[in-house]
């Protein structure tokens, strides 16, 4: 679970958004940060005996700033109003698939997958589903994978509006190849973030996303 203070720092800093104020409260943040931090550590110790490709991570190696990257932005905002980690195989930045986790009030969730790969990644992913889509769609189809993901995530221009080149419109995977990113999410309510069932639900989560993760890094390994 996780303490009520570290979703009050996050509410407040919402509405707080400057240096002054992060300055003021650099305690609470510290605080804040490395509650999220122990959290991700105990889901990574309980998952990687399922997932061994986890075995050598550390959450601080999967937590990611909370300094925002304004050079491109027209929100200035100087700070993430969220924590987030990203557990890979490799550290992440590795450019594989895996589990991530967003803590943030109203809006907090799980899921992983793969986001934005390069063109070559792209290819090989979309190649892997094309030639093994009977194993992909039973991956994605299975009742308690959909009981807790649904669909995979399609949100604003994660898809193509054709089937890419070099496959047929009429593939049987022509759906899925048009994606740019697979990826599966599923929101978590505050209550539960600060509940004991957090760690359980998140390790079983992921434990069931597990053949899905392993699918999409299998042509990239």
């Amino acid at each position: 679970m996780l303490q009520s203070s570290t979703l009050k720092f996050l509410k407040d800093l919402k509405k707080n958004n400057n240096k002054p104020w992060f300055d003021a409260h650099r305690k609470q943040y510290e605080e804040a940060k490395n509650d999220f931090e122990k959290f991700i550590q105990s889901v990574l110790d309980k998952h990687s005996k399922n997932d061994i490709d986890l075995k050598e991570l550390t959450a601080k190696k999967c937590l990611f700033r909370i300094n925002r990257d304004v050079r491109f932005s027209k929100d200035k905002s100087p700070y993430k109003t969220n924590f987030g980690a990203s557990m890979d195989k490799g550290g992440k930045k590795s450019g594989l698939a895996g589990y991530y986790f967003h803590l943030e009030p109203g809006k907090s969730f799980l899921g992983g997958g793969i986001w934005m790969p390069q063109p070559d990644t792209l290819k090989k992913v979309r190649q892997e589903i094309d030639y093994c889509y009977d194993e992909f769609k039973k991956i994605i189809s299975n009742k308690k994978f959909k009981a807790i993901y649904g669909d995979l995530y399609a949100g604003e221009d994660i898809k193509l509006s054709k089937v890419p080149q070099g496959f047929e419109k009429d593939n049987p995977a022509a759906d899925y190849l048009k994606f740019k990113s697979w990826l599966v999410l599923a929101d978590i309510t505050d209550s539960t973030l600060t509940s004991k069932e957090l760690l359980t639900k998140t390790v079983n989560a992921f434990y069931l996303m597990q053949p899905f993760i392993k699918f999409l890094n299998r042509p990239l390994e």
